[in-house]
């Protein structure tokens, strides 16, 4: 067969862009480097897949690029098309998360996402090939040349480039997308990870490993803001969970620029107000460390906030209005010590990649280079956990295969 596009990669973006190209009419041929396909979608949710938000949250998607950009790719495919699309793919109503906000498969099995996807590629057409790697893309004088190993090499009047990024990395893959499109010409961002544990040396932080409550957490650097409300855990090399992924960009970014980020917990979320009004109506005769274990932090943390806000464990009719401020003040603005992130090894996305000022939105087309369609992490976007990662590759990757359709 003669594709009359290639897609390179086979994850999120890849199948969807593949998928929407084949029911176009297009022949098509989707590589992937590993042996088995779409292994983020595997992992997701736990294995469970968390396949789309349950709401639209443009704003908090983190780019270089204007966050009206990044919208308007989004537009392309909105959330309420998506989870139709799924639903009638996956032949029933997609399970709802209320609390979390999260929208999983009828099955509850990441791997029925997957399988779809494949066979609704195939009953369309389209050829998807495994453990083939990609080793160049050049463009040649009918379009490009895909070389794989051993030699082999592909015409490809079109190509999708949904690559990815360079977190979860496959056996095969590597991430190289990102040089041949700088190698094209294209503007490609400094890459980190992101959604990614945070690390730093503090031992009486890492002995409480396993203890995880609800907060809420803020990083900050001279330039960047972020807060997230979730999961918080302690880890044996730092901090993890909801609220921490979310925010370490602001970390990693930093340091990239040579700097270093405050990061800062309220626990529970509750505000500064709140925990003082609570001190304050306590009974008098209960110990401090009492009424913190009582008031849902578990009793190791709460040994580890008195000893960070320098206040003794007493009886809170003992507690003076300057102690009591300063407990206030650490539970309201607990300090992380952190230093990095475990890096792409844990990482769920991979930050930064090419500039979406290249890309034409409307059709995901390459303004630089004709013929040339780019989709999902390998574009420099990503939002937060819950979801909004695979609304963003679904969104790309339907908006690029249908493009190579019509053109």
């Amino acid at each position: 067969m003669k594709p009359d596009v290639v897609v390179l990669g086979g994850g999120a973006a890849g199948l969807l862009a593949a998928l929407a190209a084949a029911r176009g009419g297009r022949r098509v041929l989707a590589l992937e480097a590993a042996k088995d396909a779409g292994r983020k979608i595997l992992v997701s949710g736990g294995g469970r897949c968390n396949i789309l938000p349950m709401e639209d949250a443009p704003a908090r998607f983190v780019s270089e690029s204007p966050n009206r950009l990044v919208r308007r790719f989004l537009d392309r495919w909105p959330l309420s098309e998506q989870r139709l699309f799924f639903e009638e793919l996956l032949g029933g109503e997609l399970r709802e998360e209320p609390e979390s906000r999260k929208l999983f498969p009828p099955s509850n099995r990441a791997k029925d996402v997957r399988d779809a996807l494949r066979e609704a590629l195939a009953a369309a057409g389209g050829t998807l090939r495994t453990a083939a790697p990609v080793r160049d893309l050049v463009r040649s004088s009918d379009g490009f040349a895909v070389r794989l190993d051993g030699g082999e090499e592909i015409a490809a009047p079109r190509v999708i480039l949904a690559t990815g990024g360079r977190s979860v990395l496959a056996g095969g893959a590597d991430a190289a997308g990102f040089a041949w499109a700088a190698a094209m010409g294209h503007t490609v961002r400094p890459t980190y990870p992101a959604l990614v544990p945070l690390t730093g040396d503090a031992p009486a932080h890492h002995a409480l490993a396993g203890v995880a409550l609800a907060a809420r957490v803020t990083a900050r650097s001279s330039g960047e803001r972020a807060a997230s409300t979730g999961g918080f855990l302690f880890t044996h090399k730092g901090w993890s969970g909801p609220a921490v992924l979310d925010v370490s960009h602001v970390v990693e970014r930093a340091a990239l620029g040579g700097a270093s980020a405050e990061v800062r917990v309220c626990f529970g979320g509750s505000p500064a107000s709140q925990w003082d009004a609570a001190l304050k109506g306590a009974a008098g005769a209960r110990s401090l460390s009492s009424f913190l274990s009582r008031s849902s932090l578990p009793e190791r943390l709460a040994s580890l906030v008195l000893e960070t806000a320098r206040v003794p464990d007493v009886q809170l009719s003992y507690l003076s209005r300057e102690a009591r401020v300063r407990v206030v003040e650490t539970l309201t603005a607990f300090p992380l010590p952190a230093t990095g992130t475990e890096g792409y090894r844990t990482a769920e996305v991979t930050g930064g990649g090419i500039a979406l000022e290249d890309v034409d939105p409307g059709s995901g087309r390459s303004r630089l280079v004709p013929g040339l369609f780019l989709a999902g992490e390998i574009l420099d976007a990503f939002g937060p956990i819950g979801g909004f990662n695979f609304q963003w590759a679904w969104a790309t990757g339907r908006t690029a295969g249908e493009a190579v359709a019509r053109a």
